[in-house]
């Protein structure tokens, strides 16, 4: 790696270097039509997305990100008043590509769906329900479902050469991948057909079969739910049941999407612990379900420019400057500060002189010892040094803990930014560090 290294301690050994993450290939293969960051909350995935969309369309393609963050934090970086769930062009990119950006509205994605697969009079009938509209506004599972659902759209509309992906700020990064199996599980379950199966059988049959059949079931949901809510279920699912051929089934066809050879994954992670356990999860999670993954992006990773001073000598040395006992050299005189020689002298300062008067005691007529104050600048900006080398040792070994679990996923660090991105130029910088094979952190010694 191209970083810093430090002297090796004797009898230690290095790790092996961290595969670095080649982003630029990636955004210009013209196979790979679909990148999906994903990640834990709070990770910085939104910005990754807008990065790569961003650098990807300056080079040439033509791309649209879909975000599903609701903090709109994409609108306002790429100059654009608000996004909703349909693409809009960014203005301001340079080159040949073109750029184009939306916000997932989940109940809107989830209306449209409705739509297209059921007739007027049908789609109505679901899009009334009291069932419907409190499921498709925050049922759990139902934005991953969603977001699965826009982006079959989206794929299937080929408009785009590529398609850039930010998934739902959940806790967990697997639940993109678990939400929308159980929300298909759950509406073509066992359940949901038992309490639609009176509707399927229609008239006096049917309600037969409800009083008889089902009476102990529907009573104790009933009790449990409430008698509209069930009635509504039951109402909901029997106009559905022959207008999507089964969620299930559309959540598999989206899984398989996935799975393609034109898609890929980036996992987004911080440099720490739990971020990155649950981005190692991830990573053996897409493992499993053969899905193919690109590498890592490890954001906000802390640097300093002078990694050779360590932090126990950055503490040794303010520890120096601020031992009151220290001995002045001025002039070639030496003296002690603060000495108990003078206390109880004629030229002792009285305990209580004011700070002010103190300052021209003891022959400083002219204010603070500039040199004092220099020390003590020094030395706070050495325990300043000393705190950010300790950070990046624990980023370091957090990295590493990482890498020698699984050494074959290539990562790109991003430095930690003084503040948030907030237009073009600055996902532009974004992009261009992802795309520096400069590795913010230090190799690690075993």
């Amino acid at each position: 790696m191209s970083a810093d290294k430090a002297p090796a301690q004797e009898g230690t050994r290095r790790l092996s270097p961290v595969r670095v993450l080649d982003v630029d290939p990636l955004l210009d293969d013209p196979g790979i039509r679909i990148v999906v960051c994903c990640g834990s909350g709070g990770v910085g995935k939104t910005t990754t997305a807008a990065a790569l969309g961003l650098r990807a369309a300056e080079r040439g393609r033509k791309v649209v990100v879909l975000t599903i963050d609701p903090a709109r934090r994409l609108a306002q970086s790429m100059g654009i008043d608000s996004l909703d769930n349909t693409p809009r062009r960014v203005k301001g990119v340079e080159g040949d590509g073109e750029l184009h950006a939306m916000m997932l509205d989940m109940k809107r994605t989830f209306d449209e769906v409705v739509e297209a697969h059921a007739d007027a009079e049908r789609a109505a009938t679901i899009l009334s329900n009291p069932f419907y509209q409190s499921l498709s506004a925050g049922f759990a599972g139902t934005q991953e479902y969603m977001a699965m659902e826009k982006l079959g759209q989206l794929r299937a509309r080929d408009e785009w050469d590529l398609i850039i992906v930010d998934t739902p700020p959940s806790r967990s990064a697997l639940d993109f991948l678990d939400a929308p199996k159980r929300l298909g599980s759950f509406l073509d379950g066992r359940l949901i057909r038992l309490l639609t199966a009176p509707a399927k059988l229609g008239g006096r049959a049917g309600m037969k079969f409800l009083n008889v059949g089902m009476s102990m079931m529907t009573g104790t949901i009933g009790k449990l739910l409430g008698g509209q809510l069930l009635k509504d279920v039951q109402t909901f699912v029997a106009a559905m049941d022959t207008t999507f051929g089964g969620f299930r089934t559309r959540a598999d066809a989206t899984y398989k999407l996935l799975q393609a050879p034109g898609t890929s994954f980036l996992v987004v992670a911080a440099p720490e612990r739990d971020a990155l356990r649950e981005a190692a999860y991830f990573v053996e999670r897409l493992a499993a379900e053969e899905m193919p993954l690109a590498g890592l992006v490890l954001n906000r990773v802390h640097g300093s420019g002078a990694a050779q001073l360590s932090a126990e000598r950055a503490l040794a040395a303010a520890e120096n400057l601020e031992e009151t006992r220290i001995v002045d050299q001025d002039g070639g005189k030496a003296g002690l500060r603060n000495s108990p020689d003078t206390y109880g002298s004629s030229e002792a300062t009285a305990p209580g002189t004011p700070a002010a008067d103190r300052d021209t005691a003891g022959g400083s007529p002219t204010g603070p010892d500039p040199e004092r104050s220099a020390d003590q600048l020094t030395a706070g900006l050495l325990r300043l040094h000393a705190d950010r080398m300790h950070l990046l040792s624990r980023e370091q070994r957090t990295r590493d803990r990482f890498a020698s679990l699984h050494p074959e996923v290539a990562v790109a660090e991003v430095a930690a930014l003084p503040g948030d991105v907030h237009d073009l130029a600055g996902l532009r910088d974004i992009g261009n560090r992802l795309a520096a094979n400069r590795p913010e952190l230090p190799e690690a010694e075993a």
